[in-house]
């Protein structure tokens, strides 16, 4: 550890009496204390300085997630203003996904190469200029190929927002880093379409897009003007980027290696299950047990609410237990076992709405640990890189769910809804527990 990283010692001086003559004289004496209150000082501003890198991060995040949202509360406005059908407004939310999911491990490499704080300052922008444009420019294909530019920025969030916390974040801090940083994007969709339909009231839906893009705007200005705001470099001592890439494989070598492709694996698996549970169990329970829609939404408003807090549970889980393979795996077949048994039998309104409730909150303990195993399965200097491609496991599942879900439904399937949700609950439980052989198999390869 390098010495800079201590206080410097305090020189205190000291009045004592001396005898000289028969009379006792005054002496200056120096003394060199290690001083305590030094130390506590410094740790104390080093964790002043954490908790605001944190606090910007999730910021950004909380952007990211708003800007995803931006579009389903305005949908009626917007396509009354063009006079265009619900598929063709839909262009636009394909453009956003799409562009986000081919360009965001691309995206992960220039995180690498050029600094995580610049290209997250360059997204906020860019997204923010895209929201606006999309707003003064009358024309609905404009308005398409902003969401499109809207998508590009999308891009850098999830690499540079995870590689600033893990260079800028002590590991006893990581667990509750992520856990603030989740729970900031999952704040960021909620507080959206609210939002949202506020201004619309008020100003109109450009108006209210013209709001959404100002929260771009500060939120970069924020990262701009704070010092060391943001910041990239590593905290503490690190190994250099050219020697750890010396002991395994780098790029595109590396995210095609068994533990990071297992890691993306489990993105998307973890994404089905949640895609089942929060886009098709109204509907399920509906056609299974003839559930009412009151009841239904409501058992889904305690699995949304008790996700978000398990997400804060799960980072003090993950600060205080190493184990984060375990962690996850038990939180997964919780949620998992919660699926089997609301798809196989009707419990009653207050049983299942116990049971979603429990099947969010276990989902959400996992998503710290998730994304501390693959921080463990990451080499330095590649931490945007390998970021950006496991998180394109959530665009991955997000275009199959529709596929597997709406057929169960078409077809009159729809225990099958719960059924599949366990099932990639299980699958990720054993890629989960395997992920970390993979990575002492790689190791000792290279």
């Amino acid at each position: 550890m390098a010495f800079s990283n201590f206080p410097a010692p305090i020189l205190v001086r000291t009045a004592e009496p001396t005898i000289l003559g028969g009379t006792r004289q005054p002496e200056r004496t120096d003394r060199i204390l290690t001083s305590t209150q030094a130390v506590t000082f410094s740790t104390q501003t080093a964790h002043r300085n954490e908790t605001w890198q944190i606090g910007l991060v999730s910021a950004a995040h909380f952007v990211s997630h708003f800007y995803i949202l931006l579009l389903p509360p305005l949908f009626v406005f917007i396509r009354a203003d063009y006079e265009v059908s619900y598929t063709e407004l839909g262009l636009a939310l394909v453009a956003f996904n799409v562009v986000t999911a081919l360009l965001q491990t691309p995206a992960g490499f220039l995180v690498d190469r050029m600094g995580a704080r610049l290209l997250l300052i360059g997204g906020l922008v860019l997204g923010g200029a895209a929201v606006a444009v999309a707003a003064l420019v009358d024309s609905f294909w404009v308005f398409v190929a902003m969401f499109a530019v809207a998508g590009l920025a999308n891009t850098v969030y999830h690499p540079a927002d995870y590689t600033i916390l893990s260079h800028r974040v002590s590991p006893e801090r990581m667990g509750q880093a992520f856990a603030v940083h989740t729970f900031a994007g999952m704040l960021g969709g909620a507080a959206a379409p609210a939002s949202l339909l506020l201004m619309e009231a008020y100003v109109g839906w450009r108006g209210a897009l013209l709001g959404a893009a100002v929260l771009g705007f500060v939120t970069a200005a924020l990262f701009l003007f704070s010092p060391d705001a943001g910041s990239d470099r590593p905290h503490g001592d690190k190994a250099p980027a050219a020697a750890a890439a010396a002991e395994g494989p780098t790029g595109w070598r590396l995210l095609m290696s068994l533990p990071i492709l297992q890691n993306l694996l489990i993105f998307v698996l973890m994404t089905l299950a949640n895609s089942g549970w929060q886009f098709y169990s109204v509907v399920a329970l509906g056609a299974l047990y003839g559930t009412p829609l009151a009841v239904a939404n409501t058992a889904l408003s305690g699995f949304l609410l008790l996700t978000a807090l398990g997400v804060l549970v799960g980072g003090m889980i993950a600060a205080r237990f190493p184990q984060h393979a375990l962690v996850t795996a038990l939180g997964l077949s919780a949620s998992g076992i919660a699926a089997v048994v609301v798809g196989i039998h009707d419990f009653g309104t207050l049983a299942l709405i116990v049971l979603m409730s429990l099947g969010g909150f276990f989902h959400g303990v996992i998503a710290p640990s998730r994304d501390l195993i693959v921080r463990e399965s990451t080499p330095p200097g590649s931490f945007g890189k390998v970021f950006g491609f496991v998180t394109t496991g959530f665009n991955i599942g997000g275009i199959i769910a529709p596929f597997v879900f709406g057929a169960m439904m078409d077809h009159d399937m729809p225990r099958g809804v719960f059924l599949f949700v366990a099932a990639a609950s299980l699958v990720a439980v054993f890629a989960v527990l395997t992920v970390a052989r993979s990575r002492a198999k790689a190791s000792a390869a290279a």
